[in-house]
Parts: C-alpha cells; structure tokens; sequence
C-alpha cells in the first residue's frame, strides 16, 4: 500500500488560532471516512499546543513530533490516538526508525505557505516529517539517534499526560513504552487523576468569588456577560468539557440539547458528542434550570427551548461595524472563543479575591485552568452535596467508578481544618 503523503496540520501560534479552512476540511474528512474522533483529538492537540506558544523552540518541536504521530495514527493506521497501546507504540517506533523514503526530506522547508489566490495560508506539500542528511552533496541513509527517539517520546509523552488531565484517555502508551524499552525510564508526564495534587479545583472560597463576580459581570455588561454567566453555570452544573460546548466540525451546539421528560418532567442536557465520540445526558438542576432562563430571556426567548429549537447555544455578538459579521448573531462559538470568555471571568475572580485580602486565594486561583470548573463541579457535588458516585460517575461520563471515586476527597484546607479538633482520646476531660 502507498504511504499517503503528509499533511501539515499547526500552522505558527498566530495563525493557528484563525484556523484554517484547508485543515479544516481534511481533519473533516478523516473523521467522517477514517477515525471518527479525529476531529476531537485535533481540538486537543491545538489546545495542547498553543500551551507552548511563548517557547517558539519548543512548538516548533513540538508540533512538528505531534504531526508525525497524528498522521501515523489517523491516515497509516487509521486508529484513534486514545486506542494506542504499549505494544502499538512499538509500531510507531518501528515507522520512525525505518520511515518511509517518500517522507524524508534533505533540507528544511516551511510547514505552512502564504497562498495569494486563496487568501490564507496553506500546507506546503514540499515538507516531510523526517529529515535525513548530506554527505559531499549525497543522501545518506536515514538515522534516528537515541536523542531524538527519546524526544519523540517525552513529547508524546507530555501530550497523553495532558489528555489525561482533560479525561480523554487514562492511559499513556508514550511513558509506558519508556519504561519497558532498552532506556529503561519514563519520559516526564503530566500526572493523572489519583494524584491529588494535579486534581485542580476550586475551593468553596475561590468557587464563591468566581460566581459573585459571573453575577457582577452580567449586571454590568449583559451584552457580553450575561453569556459568560450561563456558560460557567453550565459547565459547572453539568461537569462539561470546553469541547462539548463549543462548535467545531461536525458538531454545533444548540438550546435543544435541554430537553424535558414528558412523563417524568425532569429536565436534563444531552451531550451528543463526547469523549471518545460517545454521547451522554446529564442531569439539569432546579438552579441551573433557572439559569438558562435568565439567559434565553436576556436573548429575547421563550423561558425555556422547545423540541428541536436549533438556536445555538452560544452565539457571537452583533457586529455593529462593516465586514462578514455585521449584524451576526446566529453563530456557534468555537472553543477559543468561550475560552477567553472564561479566561476573562476567572482573572477578574482572582482580582476580586485579591481586593478582598485573600492573597493566596487568588495566586491559586490564577493557577487554576478552564478544565479546572469541570474538576470542580464533580468534587464540590460529591464532597459536599453528598451526590451518591453512581450518579456522579453517570453525569460526568467516567467510563469506570474508580475514575469517580478519585474525586473523593476535599482540598487541603478543608481537609486540615476538619481534622484540627481530632481528639487522640475521646473520653479524656
């Protein structure tokens, strides 16, 4: 079979957050054709990715690792990266240490190229993941140092580390094969789950001052917070990912997605596209149900969606000026978008809390990511509202309860405050 040809996919930090339409097609026509989450993972990568944009060295490297392997996966294999294992790995490296002679390259070229007659920048198809080397102006047989193999793999390493941190997978094929080959050590990875200081999230302090400042926000700029009021409620609420609320391809959110039991009259929030490409409804509670309210009668709607109501969830201002966008309201919000919507809100937060003397507080919460709000709502309703795991471990979508119950636990403060007044003898005056 003939290897297929290599399509770059990051552009430079500062165009990759535009987008791109001819990406945008392929990684399209992967998923409808090839892997069905390929256009999940994609998300993540560029996310992943633009993590490290202040370190041009370290993107370059980095995206350029995280190609390779994602062509590997989708286009050689036809697998999704979540399904990789050990002993597929050892595929990978096999791929990498004897690479196709139609993938190398003998001199540097451009991932991306500026196209006039388009007006975008486009994949340049003259560039190769693997690059061999010259001797006297002679192609020399292709090398993959121990060096660079290891790099390969704390880079791939590093990306399923935060995978894990965002629960797409729970598992990381990468370190797992560095400690079962010949260098014998796991490359550096972000934790999982069960270690307790990567479960970021939010004290009933901190969480206070997000939503008084969510609510402040709203009051003082509706036009643009009454939305951020409703998206940090929801994905509080809900224990949603950014990427379950945000349009990309092949998926727009819409108010439907609320939908009302006819017998039972219990309202709940359908996820149809989810990790690993599964689907998943979660219960809605009597606040969160007034908080959608509040915001569908800010945009002039009914209370509450009907049956198939296709208005979309979040939407983009109107645009008062010239250009494609003026007087746009009916447009999904991509993940960038409502990230920096959140962003915005848990900065101010921060500021709050500083205002108010909490220092500490607010250096943490300045820490503290986006992923972190869905953290958050899983360990506040299971430590403190008592939810029973079962049904936790439904809403959130853990494929097992012991994913669940690694949230069961409340932060140090709380924890050290609870056991001040632990006594060594209960019945000593």
């Amino acid at each position: 079979m003939d290897t297929p040809p290599v399509f770059p996919l990051f552009d430079a930090p500062q165009h990759l957050e535009e987008g791109n339409s001819l990406v945008n097609q392929h990684i399209a026509q992967l998923t409808l054709n090839r892997v069905s989450d390929a256009a999940f993972i994609y998300e993540h990568a560029m996310e992943w990715l633009l993590e490290s944009r202040y370190s041009e060295n370290n993107y370059k490297t980095y995206r350029s690792e995280l190609t390779t392997f994602l062509h590997w996966c989708l286009e050689v294999e036809q697998i999704s990266p979540v399904d990789v294992t050990r002993r597929t790995m050892n595929r990978y490296v096999d791929y990498c240490l004897a690479p196709p002679k139609t993938l190398i390259a003998y001199r540097n070229v451009a991932q991306f190229v500026a196209d006039k007659e388009l007006g975008e920048r486009r994949p340049n198809p003259l560039w190769r993941p693997f690059l061999g080397k010259k001797t006297d102006g002679i192609e020399q047989p292709y090398r993959l140092s121990d060096k660079a193999l290891k790099t390969k793999m704390a880079v791939l390493s590093s990306f399923y580390g935060y995978l894990i941190n965002e629960e797409v997978t729970e598992r990381n094929p990468a370190t797992m094969w560095m400690r079962h080959s010949r260098f014998g050590s796991p490359a550096p990875v972000a934790a999982t789950l069960s270690d307790e200081d990567e479960v970021r999230v939010f004290s009933d302090l901190q969480w206070s001052y997000v939503m008084n400042t969510a609510r402040a926000l709203a009051e003082s700029a509706p036009e643009r917070h009454e939305r951020t009021l409703f998206l940090v409620s929801l994905m509080y609420g809900c224990y949603l990912r950014i990427s379950e609320v945000a349009a990309r391809p092949g998926f727009s959110p819409v108010m439907s997605q609320f939908r009302r039991d006819a017998k039972t009259g219990i309202w709940s929030f359908y996820i149809p596209v989810s990790k690993g490409g599964k689907k998943r409804t979660v219960a809605v509670s009597r606040e969160l149900l007034e908080a959608l309210k509040r915001y569908r009668t800010y945009l002039g709607l009914s209370p509450l969606p009907a049956p198939g109501e296709a208005i979309p969830l979040f939407v983009r201002h109107r645009a008062a000026g010239r250009g494609r966008d003026q007087g746009l309201i009916n447009a999904n919000l991509g993940i960038r978008q409502l990230r920096e919507l959140l962003n915005e809100l848990l900065a101010a937060a921060a500021d709050a809390a500083m205002a108010d003397g909490f220092d500490q507080d607010a250096s943490e919460m300045r820490t503290l990511t986006v992923h972190g709000i869905r953290h958050t709502g899983i360990t506040h309703d299971i430590n403190y509202n008592g939810r029973p795991l079962s049904h936790v471990q439904a809403d959130a979508g853990h494929d097992s309860i012991d994913t669940t119950s690694q949230y069961l636990h409340t932060g140090k403060v709380e924890r050290h405050e609870s056991a001040a007044n632990k006594r060594l003898d209960r019945l000593r005056e």
